[in-house]
């Protein structure tokens, strides 16, 4: 069987992720990758085993054989990359967000539409096989009517003033930080098991660290907090630290979600609970292979991941046994193996990964709560 060949733009943290997760379909080559700089593409490709890199983006699109591509980059360089992606006639898998602003989203998606290709967005988190699971359970009524939905997305990356990243930056991540860069994996993963929309949003940001001392040279995503007190310079922050949004949700079910990069403690911890009619449930990323079930009239349950236990739909989600637990890096996996399936033609089952429309969903989402934020009032989300 011919194997599909991938090119992978960018070589910062989640670049070498994507190759990892790819490495393990049996179906895909990652025949290349590519970065800003030739001398680090040279070198990431060395680390990784990786036969052809390029200093310029564009030399890897231009590669015949490569079939698709993976946008691994800083966020303001996703539109460009991504629509001479589509261009190339290449199909795309873009790290979130998939730009900077709905405009750009919304060009990008009528281009992939157009252009007939494969696209994703790499909100991952949907792929945690317990949230498949919460998708069914929902879907078959075993939580009732959802009432409300309640959680928070924390990490203390960024709990120092002296820690520093690019995400930093509004001319390179966006006019949103917290709520963009994790709040929009939170959003995406409740509508997704929900099935309920968000339709209003009321928003109340933080920046606790006004100014942050910027190191002189580059450094990685969360590779800050192993620098030295030695070589910063000040820089103002715009951006914030932390926000708390209330939400209306389609329905009448109610929702409120805080994100925290300052948060001590808690290095990448996603958690919800969702209020049903009939029962709850409760999810915690750091412990993802259990699932809080709650009843008003009867013991509480803890759902284990499982192939046995959890419903037949979500099955293809699992690879090991009960016991032997899967956690962050098989998220990118599943979602490759679902995007690649489809590539190769080999599934005509309805869409699970989170495509462009998506990608322009949680841009919309942002725009609405950063508006929220600056008027201090509610603002109804604009729909697809």
């Amino acid at each position: 069987m011919a194997k599909i060949q991938v090119g992978v733009v960018g070589t910062g943290f989640i670049g070498p992720a994507h190759v990892e997760a790819l490495r393990r379909l049996g179906n895909v080559n990652v025949a290349a990758i590519a970065d800003v700089d030739a001398a680090t593409a040279k070198q990431k490709a060395e680390e990784l085993g990786i036969e052809r890199h390029f200093g310029d983006y564009r030399e890897l699109l231009r590669e015949r054989d490569i079939q698709s591509v993976h946008v691994c980059t800083p966020n303001h360089l996703h539109f460009t990359m991504v629509k001479e992606a589509l261009e190339a006639g290449k199909h795309v898998i873009c790290e979130k967000p998939l730009a900077v602003d709905v405009a750009q989203a919304e060009e990008l998606t009528a281009l992939a539409e157009k252009k007939g290709v494969i696209n994703a967005v790499h909100f991952n988190v949907r792929f945690y096989p317990l949230m498949r699971q919460v998708k069914l359970m929902v879907e078959k009524g075993d939580l009732g009517r959802i009432f409300a939905i309640h959680g928070t997305y924390l990490q203390d990356w960024l709990f120092y003033d002296t820690d520093y990243n690019w995400r930093l930056e509004p001319e390179m991540a966006g006019t949103s930080r917290a709520v963009a860069d994790i709040g929009s994996h939170w959003m995406d993963l409740i509508e997704y098991v929900s099935g309920l929309k968000v339709v209003e949003v009321l928003a109340d940001f933080a920046t606790f660290h006004k100014t942050r001392q910027k190191p002189k040279k580059a450094v990685e995503t969360y590779t800050g907090k192993l620098l030295t007190s030695n070589d910063y310079e000040p820089r103002s922050i715009n951006t914030e630290d932390y926000a708390t949004v209330m939400m209306r949700f389609e329905k009448e079910a109610r929702g409120v979600m805080t994100v925290s990069q300052v948060s001590a403690g808690r290095k990448n911890r996603i958690y919800f609970q969702m209020d049903g009619s009939k029962k709850s449930v409760w999810w915690d990323s750091e412990d993802p292979n259990r699932l809080w079930i709650g009843r008003r009239d009867g013991n509480n349950e803890l759902m284990l991941k499982d192939p046995s236990l959890v419903y037949p739909e979500a099955r293809g989600l699992i690879s090991f046994p009960g016991g032997h637990n899967e956690a962050f890096p098989d998220t990118s996996k599943q979602m490759f193996k679902e995007i690649y399936r489809r590539i190769a033609g080999q599934t005509s089952e309805p869409v699970q990964y989170p495509t462009f429309k998506d990608g322009l969903r949680e841009l919309q989402l942002c725009d609405a709560i950063v508006k929220s934020n600056a008027s201090a009032g509610w603002k109804q989300v604009v729909s697809e």
